[in-house]
């Protein structure tokens, strides 16, 4: 009999209830449909318009196929030969709980996309063909596909000898990762390059050839590609072309040869060989960079100067096929002469990318900030993770974007708050891989380069409130949070973006239950709404543990819909779960 009671109590505690729709929607449906026990069409239509900031462009049309999807959703096909298109507060409550039909960003591509590639924030990887950690994971295909799944539109390889000289491997150079065929890697590219976007891919090369096998590559590429390869027209671009002109297409960035190279002088010492970028750059201007030592991560294979690892080969280009290899960069990386002011000057015929490490963008920004926006109005700037970041972690994108970099590198196998973030950005325009940079980072407003150091006014207040949540009892075991009680959830709520608009906020927590509703309201003050991201995180309270994760989004404050919307959740690793969604509504004011 103990035992009966037992099960008895253990099935009662976990018995999942139906949340009820909140205030908020109970009020907006009385009010449109007027009181009465159902809504029409045409009501729908007046609280998409007013309560849901859509504005004049949802026609009746829209309205009544909404009622219809809504309808199908919520019964079978047999119920719905009455016809009615009539909803009730659950059919009501159903749609605004719904992310595929109510969800808090637009899935279209909506920017301009004609403008140059400079304009541009692209989805970047790092080591992209990389499983695992920097120094000893294989080196393979599959997180390539994955990134490119995920909609990433630069994808970056390492190209070294294998060790018969003969043919050309991808991996991270002096560690102990396994290699694979650079072939396997283009073979995989073309055929998952457009499966998420249509526009650019991007072939970061970090060239480590002789110029025989440089003649190897550049006839894999032409082989491989065939007429997805874009060749520029002249040797230096005066400007990039735009995602809309490249569609489809494949554009390779790297150093070019060096056309003439005089030989290494005899003393030169080993260590110079493999010396990073950032190391040239700031180790000139100690005074004014604040940094009197070594940088930390000395990754040559990052830091665009892997022209002196042509396989020990100073004779540039001896090959004839080399001077084809030549031709197919689209994007030079130039390696920079002098100090950093002198690198970031503006070449009125010539446009180039420019690599930085984290730690020498921060570095840098000290001082340069203003004149790093302004290189990035019409070149390319690529971040890069520090080399000490073994563990293929990531850092904050933001510091990147604010100044204009177009390529903010992150490895895309970090799983982490950095990446849900990168994440959350490339989430906006459809996610196709290309967010249009803001005007002010791009525009000189009154003669004045954007200073993200300076002390801005706020220009955009937003109401963020927390209604309910559901899911995880679909998406979880009964047993995944607590063995014998239903879970505690809180949500975490808050803005990614410049220093002074960075802030999280919490709910309270709901105690053993399922499908919490919480109903509370935040608001933020932002002064640079353009850049900043809302982040939302839910946990499950524990008394004797780390507190248990529950899922997480983010999303970019620009792309938000007004109103009352649906907020699916996604795991660690940035992969949606299917049942898990907040009910949230969103205003600015």
């Amino acid at each position: 009999m103990g035992n009966y009671r037992m099960c008895l109590c253990f099935t009662r505690k976990f018995r999942v209830t139906e949340a009820e729709p909140p205030s908020d929607v109970k009020e907006a449906f009385n009010k449109y449909a007027e009181d009465a026990t159902h809504m029409t069409a045409e009501q729908l239509r007046h609280f998409l318009v007013e309560l849901q900031a859509e504005g004049g462009g949802t026609s009746a049309s829209e309205a009544e196929r909404i009622v219809e999807q809504v309808l199908q959703k919520r019964r079978n096909i047999a119920k719905l030969i009455s016809r009615r298109t009539l909803l009730t507060l659950d059919d009501f409550h159903h749609y605004l709980f719904s992310p595929d039909l109510n969800p808090p960003i637009r899935a279209q591509v909506h920017q301009d996309m004609t403008a140059p590639l400079s304009h541009y924030y692209i989805y970047t990887g790092h080591n992209s063909y990389l499983t695992g950690n920097q120094l000893s994971s294989d080196c393979s295909v599959v997180p390539i596909i994955e990134a490119l799944k995920r909609g990433v539109r630069v994808v970056e390889l390492d190209i070294w000898p294998n060790s018969a000289q003969d043919n050309v491997h991808v991996l991270h150079g002096r560690t102990l990762t396994t290699p694979v065929e650079l072939i396997k890697c283009l073979k995989s590219i073309k055929e998952h390059a457009f499966s998420e976007s249509p526009y650019p891919v991007i072939i970061t090369l970090e060239d480590h050839l002789t110029p025989n096998l440089q003649a190897k590559v550049a006839q894999m590429l032409i082989e491989t590609f065939e007429d997805m390869l874009f060749y520029p027209e002249s040797d230096f671009l005066k400007e990039f072309p735009s995602p809309e002109q490249l569609k489809y297409r494949i554009i390779i960035s790297t150093k070019p040869p060096q056309e003439y190279r005089k030989a290494q002088t005899a003393n030169r010492k080993g260590d110079d060989l493999h010396k990073s970028e950032e190391e040239d750059l700031l180790g000139k201007e100690p005074s004014e960079l604040n940094t009197d030592e070594h940088e930390e991560d000395d990754d040559t294979s990052d830091s665009d100067s892997s022209e002196d690892n042509n396989g020990g080969n100073i004779g540039g280009l001896s090959s004839p096929g080399a001077h084809e290899y030549k031709h197919l960069i689209a994007i030079h990386a130039r390696k920079p002469k002098g100090g950093l002011k002198e690198v970031l000057k503006i070449e009125l015929n010539k446009v180039r990318r420019l690599s930085l490490s984290e730690q020498a963008l921060e570095k840098a920004a000290e001082s340069y900030g203003t004149d790093i926006v302004r290189f990035t109005q019409k070149n390319i700037l690529r971040v890069y993770p520090k080399g000490t970041r073994f563990n293929s972690s990531n850092y904050k994108p933001l510091i990147g974007w604010m100044h204009g970099a177009q390529m903010v590198a992150f490895n895309m196998q970090g799983y982490g708050r950095s990446l849900w973030l990168m994440q959350g950005m490339f989430r906006a325009n459809g996610g196709c891989g290309y967010v249009k940079k803001p005007d002010f980072v791009m525009k000189n407003l009154d003669n004045q380069v954007f200073d993200p150091k300076a002390n801005l006014p706020v220009k955009k207040t937003l109401k963020v409130k927390v209604y309910m949540g559901d899911g995880w009892h679909l998406d979880f075991k009964h047993t995944h949070f607590d063995l014998y009680s239903p879970p505690d959830f809180y949500t975490r709520v808050g803005i990614a973006g410049v220093p002074a608009d960075e802030i999280m906020k919490q709910t309270k927590k709901k105690e053993d239950i399922w499908t919490p509703s919480w109903e509370e309201e935040f608001t933020f003050q932002l002064k640079v709404p353009e850049l900043a991201l809302l982040r939302v995180e839910v946990h499950e309270h524990d008394l004797s543990e780390k507190d248990d994760f529950g899922g997480q989004t983010c999303f970019p404050i620009s792309e938000l819909e007004q109103g009352i919307r649906a907020v699916p959740l996604f795991d660690r690793k940035g992969n949606k779960y299917n049942s898990i969604r907040l009910l949230m509504r969103f205003q600015f004011i």
